[in-house]
């Protein structure tokens, strides 16, 4: 059987991880919705990380994963500042830099220009 590009293209999983009221999670949803990618978007607040997600994140990223510039961040008791970074986002989960953008296998922090250069190709 012969697909097309756009078969392929649909086939494609694409994943927002952040938090719904994040003016930069939803700049980047709508980017790439814009651009024709299906896209899901995963409040993890609303639906926090499994240990295995997060930890798969934590090896990609290591500490750039948690934001120590938030408001929420300045707000951990010394404990948790001083905790890994899977402890401090399963504690809160609002530290977590985004948006995490996972493309098949592949995984983005942010939505910075080499980002939106990698996913839309711009």
């Amino acid at each position: 059987m012969q697909h097309s590009a756009s078969d392929i293209h649909w086939s494609k999983k694409m994943i927002v991880y952040g938090i719904s009221t994040c003016s930069v999670c939803q700049k980047a949803h709508k980017a790439l919705e814009a651009a024709g990618e299906k896209v899901t978007f995963r409040d993890v607040r609303a639906d926090p990380l499994s240990e295995g997600e997060l930890a798969a994140l934590i090896v990609e990223f290591g500490d750039r994963l948690v934001d120590q510039t938030t408001n929420d961040y300045r707000a951990l008791n010394s404990w948790l500042k001083n905790s890994e970074a899977e402890v401090q986002i399963a504690a809160k989960p609002k530290v977590m830099a985004r948006p995490v953008i996972q493309h098949n296998d592949s995984y983005y922090l942010g939505w910075g220009e080499d980002v939106q250069k990698a996913l839309l190709g711009s």
